[in-house]
């Protein structure tokens, strides 16, 4: 998701060193589609660090609103629209202000069981786009709004409830927002010839789609979509999935730079007409400086964590297994990485992968002395949070493989 984000915005900072600058920069101006999810947001000045949420929403139109081609969705293998918009995949990015220094990005699992901002109680952190839109909808329906303009105010309540409610689990400001949808994705991958990927076993899902050998191999449309977003026949299910997007962002910040894309101004073109069709950003992402910040960035050093987890099989009263969370551990842990604040813990649990790149298992976890409590709805939120598996760090410096 790092990568894909990037693409959107160093499409634009490149263009600015060759003829076709202004002509392609006027059309992303007039034709991107913004969102006013942070209200604090602010343009990323060179020598400022800043923090971005980068979201994969589970939708069927683009990033206008308008419906997707029965080709399209059908290549996505996207089932029927029920209309959930499901955030599948939910990425904290932080940038560091210090030339070359290490960016990290932080996956925070769709099943993560927590409280949804403004009064939601628990469920699942992947609802809270739904939960927060749908709530607007029916005020504003009520006041005689409808259609179009409906729908664009429903969506920004949906994605500033996720925002808030991220802000209050992680205890990190956001300064940006970032959103694709799953068309964007698919695109994405034909237009950069695909992205490498690493199997440690053959992998197949009629869910997904997914049809794919064990080893080092290139994936591209529907088959790199597949590849995200399998959990089904996976042993840790949506923490596998976690591994498998973050070898994937891997595999696409090495394409990035291998193919010379952002120099080429015709697949330059083609890039900033996917990001006008498919990424909504916030309003105040200023894309020339922006992309200034991430050039600065070291593309081996980039790495990918995943907050602290409990029991990945948590029964809860109102929305079936999810996975348990510790929000003060998750807070704990994300000031550890993101600001680089001391913490005393041992391993933090995150997907059991395995393979040949595995990186390092040491990091903060909750205390393992108290036991969950039998209705995770009533919990307080000091209760410690026990971890099963060490965490594996996953580093754009190569293409890791997984599970």
């Amino acid at each position: 998701m790092a990568g894909r984000t990037a693409v959107a915005l160093a499409s634009a900072a490149t263009l600015f060193a060759t003829g076709f600058g202004w002509t392609l920069q006027q059309r992303i101006d007039n034709s991107r589609v913004t969102s006013d999810a942070v209200t604090s947001s602010r343009p990323v000045r060179l020598g400022e660090a800043f923090t971005a949420l980068l979201v994969g929403l589970d939708a069927r139109t683009d990033a206008a609103g308008n419906p997707l081609p029965q080709a399209t969705l059908d290549a996505m293998h996207a089932g029927p629209d029920e209309g959930q918009l499901h955030t599948d995949t939910i990425i904290l990015l932080h940038v560091p202000a210090e030339p070359g220094a290490a960016a990290v990005a932080v996956s925070i699992p769709r099943d993560s069981f927590v409280e949804i901002a403004g009064s939601r109680e628990k469920h699942k952190i992947n609802s809270a786009y739904r939960r927060g839109m749908q709530d607007v909808e029916r005020a504003l329906s009520a006041q005689g709004f409808s259609g179009a303009d409906l729908e664009r105010r429903a969506r920004e309540g949906g994605r500033r409830t996720l925002v808030a409610t991220v802000e209050a689990l992680t205890g990190e400001s956001i300064d940006h927002f970032a959103e694709i949808n799953l068309a964007g994705f698919l695109e994405l991958t034909d237009s950069l010839g695909g992205v490498p990927v690493c199997l440690n076993e053959p992998a197949r899902d009629s869910y997904s789609g997914l049809d794919l050998p064990a080893g080092e191999q290139t994936v591209r449309g529907a088959s790199a979509l597949a590849f995200v977003r399998q959990r089904h026949g996976l042993e840790g299910g949506d923490l596998d999935r976690i591994a498998r997007q973050q070898a994937f962002a891997a595999g696409l910040a090495q394409r990035l730079r291998s193919t010379g894309v952002l120099t080429d101004p015709s697949r330059l073109a083609g890039l900033v007409d996917l990001a006008t069709r498919f990424v909504v950003l916030d309003r105040g992402w200023d894309l020339d400086e922006a992309v200034t910040q991430f050039s600065r960035l070291a593309v081996d050093e980039l790495t990918f964590r995943t907050i602290p987890t409990g029991r990945p099989d948590l029964e809860t009263p109102v929305d079936g297994v999810a996975v348990e969370i510790d929000t003060d551990t998750v807070k704990e842990f994300v000031q550890s990485v993101v600001r680089g604040t001391p913490v005393a813990g041992t391993a933090t649990s995150a997907p059991p992968t395995a393979g040949p790149t595995a990186g390092p298992t040491t990091g903060p976890s909750a205390p393992t002395s108290a036991p969950p409590t039998a209705d995770p709805a009533a919990a307080p939120t000091t209760t410690a949070v026990p971890t099963t598996t060490a965490e594996r760090v996953i580093t754009a410096a190569g293409v890791p493989c997984v599970d």
